[in-house]
């Protein structure tokens, strides 16, 4: 029993460790204290402790372990509310200038990068100039799909 005990308890540290290197948002943790309670109570009966001692430590390690899955849970979550701050996904909302409009299509500087920009086709009558200000709607590949910035937008 004792080394079976030592065994979880092992594994339940293993596993807390991979999951600080991994993002599987608290299942390993999960695992890692059913396991650590499995093994204190294999430690605990292995070594002859009464019932009483057993059921508390086995409720501190689980009290413990829950209010650790939700601390983590909380984190995760309000990190995936945030906005992405790097790659094309975060390049949404961001104004730019029209350079080199012409028949071949518009260019937009955009984040310090000349990019290909597409009109939105909600404006199908308005097109875009040298020097307009423009938003990024979305990004397709090496395309930027764009509308005329409106006033409040340029006024921060």
């Amino acid at each position: 029993m004792l080394g079976l005990g030592l065994i979880l308890v092992f594994v339940a540290v293993v596993m807390v460790l991979a999951e600080a290197h991994l993002s599987t948002g608290g299942l390993i943790a999960s695992v890692a204290a059913v396991a650590l309670v499995a093994g204190a109570t294999l430690l605990l009966v292995g070594a002859g402790a009464g019932l009483l001692l057993m059921l508390a430590v086995v409720a501190c390690l689980m009290a413990a372990s829950a209010a650790g899955l939700l601390v983590l849970g909380r984190s995760l979550g309000s990190v995936r509310r945030l906005r992405p701050r790097s790659g094309t996904e975060a390049m949404i909302g961001h104004i730019g200038v029209v350079r080199g409009a012409g028949d071949s299509g518009a260019r937009v500087y955009v984040d310090g990068g000349l990019w290909r920009a597409q009109p939105s086709l909600l404006e199908e009558g308005s097109a875009l100039h040298d020097g307009d200000r423009v938003v990024v709607e979305r990004v397709n590949g090496l395309t930027l799909g764009v509308r005329k910035a409106e006033e409040w937008e340029l006024n921060p």
